[in-house]
């Protein structure tokens, strides 16, 4: 295995912390901030803070084991390896959802926006949330109580790629459709073209956070794909070899997303200095 220092996963798990705590804090903190989108981005930056600080946490730990820094029971360190992997796995499953959401409130906000609001509520979207996150929770536990099963593997696998098709159809569709559809608003009073263009930045702001989500994860679960397919082959072994650079990717995007957020957002950027 490709050794990465354990300083490398502590220090980005702290940024990872502090920068989505950051997050979560301007959007409760801002009232303007109180909505369906900006509370779907909360649950991203939570699934973000616990995926990074999980990683973190795992790393720093097996690295004092193994440097007999830290003497623990062996059925203990099993049982710490499975929270870290259950918190992970669940937070992955959020992220994935999340995004989702995002996705599905973009669409309704561009192609429903004279019912949006009676369509996606804050209840509703209190809901939801809720659901991903019993759901992930239970799912995740369930993932790693099972494993060592290669069924579990390719459920987890089949997940990403059934949502990844999804999120890419909604946007895709989206912006086929949203230039029409943006000419058809214009035609109506008020400031509807106005609103539509912030509803369009809002949709570009979340396809980039699709795509730096598969840039970063899909190292990782083309690593679970040879893990089943080929893990003998050479090659797949050689591919597989880098699985602690995955890692870091998968942490990387828990840093990157906040400075998305803040670059795409003038209000939260607002919110971010009176913090």
């Amino acid at each position: 295995q490709l050794f990465v220092s354990p300083e490398v996963f502590l220090t980005l798990g702290i940024v990872s912390l502090l920068e989505n705590i950051l997050v979560v804090a301007a959007i409760i903190k801002n009232k303007n901030l109180h909505s369906p989108m900006y509370f779907f981005i909360c649950s991203l930056a939570v699934a973000d803070m616990l995926v990074s600080v999980s990683n973190a946490s795992e790393t720093i730990v097996i690295a004092l084991i193994n440097g007999g820094n830290l003497t623990i029971p062996v059925t203990l360190i099993k049982s710490m390896d499975n929270v870290f992997d259950s918190m992970i796995c669940s937070s992955l499953l959020a992220s994935i959802c999340s995004l989702l959401a995002i996705a599905v409130d973009r669409y309704i906000t561009i192609f429903y926006a004279l019912r949006y609001h009676n369509i996606v509520t804050l209840r509703r979207a209190m809901l939801v949330i809720t659901s991903i996150w019993t759901c992930c929770t239970v799912s995740g536990i369930l993932f790693i109580i099972y494993s060592e099963s290669t069924t579990v593997l390719i459920c987890l696998i089949t997940m990403f790629f059934t949502m990844l098709v999804l999120m890419v159809s909604l946007y895709v569709h989206m912006f086929l459709l949203a230039r029409l559809h943006m000419k058809r608003i214009a035609a109506l009073p008020g400031n509807a073209p106005i609103h539509q263009r912030a509803n369009m930045k809002g949709a570009i702001t979340l396809t980039i956070l699709l795509g730096v989500f598969v840039v970063c994860w899909a190292p990782f679960f083309l690593h679970l794909i040879l893990m089943i397919t080929c893990p003998r082959n050479p090659y797949c072994t050689c591919f597989m070899s880098h699985f602690n650079m995955y890692l870091i990717l998968i942490m990387c995007n828990s840093v990157i997303d906040p400075i998305i957020y803040a670059l795409r957002s003038q209000e939260l950027r607002k919110t971010f200095k009176e913090i």
